[in-house]
């Protein structure tokens, strides 16, 4: 199952979308740049295993 969530830049602010592959489990973390400022950013992803509910956290790379 794959779908989208928002998430807000750590450098500009500006809202991107990015896809869920929740095949790769219930936390997970890699690396997007911002698609409005093209800077990189580390996504730290969460998904609740009983409502399946992503939450986003975003963080500086340097």
């Amino acid at each position: 199952m794959q779908t989208t969530a928002e998430y807000y830049c750590a450098f500009c602010g500006e809202a991107n979308t990015t896809f869920i592959d929740y095949s790769g489990g219930f936390e997970q973390s890699y690396i997007e740049d911002c698609q409005v400022c093209c800077r990189p950013n580390i996504l730290y992803i969460r998904i609740d295993e009983d409502t399946l509910e992503v939450e986003i956290d975003t963080d500086y790379e340097e």
